[in-house]
């Protein structure tokens, strides 16, 4: 644990411990879709954060998915990527994701998915760009977007160590963005 020693007053500070990059916590919590509203007319950034302290605070008083209303969606990206498929991070990507019935099984989820990307756990952390939260009336979904669909080899690596960390043995599938752009029901390109 780091720590500095102030001078003559013997006080210690502790250091903040530095994660190794910044993300941002984005909402978009809809009470009623409106008809004809622009996909991400609600979508806010709501804070970002460098610091384990700062991710714990922020985790545990306001970003839990089971707290939140039905039609709400609720992001951890990468500072600089906004949780768009036309963010230039993301035009090219995809999304690993899991439907999930029961609210406790999704906070669970969602906080293990979410230590892992702040801890750096996977080996291709450069080509995540960050989790999806969203709550609906019936079950919720969690989605891991990354940079490259079409690099089957990367996205199959990051598919499987995601489903060991939210440790699920239901298939998880992986769809490209341009698919879910100009179809209503897209099949997964790849799943484990």
């Amino acid at each position: 644990m780091a720590t500095e020693t102030e001078g003559s007053t013997g006080a210690e500070v502790k250091q903040p411990h530095r994660l190794e990059r910044k993300w941002s916590f984005w909402s978009d919590i809809q009470s009623k879709p409106k008809p004809g509203a622009a996909w991400g007319s609600s979508l806010r950034k709501i804070y970002t954060f460098d610091t384990v302290e700062e991710f714990w605070c922020l985790h545990d008083q306001i970003f839990q998915p089971s707290k939140l209303s039905p039609n709400a969606d609720i992001h951890l990206f990468k500072e600089g990527i906004e949780p768009k498929w036309e963010d230039p991070e993301c035009a090219g990507g995809g999304k690993w994701s899991i439907t999930i019935n029961r609210k406790t099984n999704l906070d669970t989820m969602w906080k293990e998915t979410l230590m892992a990307l702040i801890g750096e756990q996977f080996d291709e952390a450069d080509e995540i760009c960050g989790v999806v939260a969203s709550i609906r009336k019936n079950q919720d979904k969690l989605a891991l977007w990354t940079k490259t669909a079409a690099n089957e080899a990367v996205q199959m690596s990051i598919g499987k160590k995601w489903k060991e960390i939210i440790d699920v043995l239901d298939k998880i599938s992986y769809s490209f963005h341009d698919d879910s752009k100009s179809q209503r029901s897209v099949k997964g390109r790849y799943s484990i």
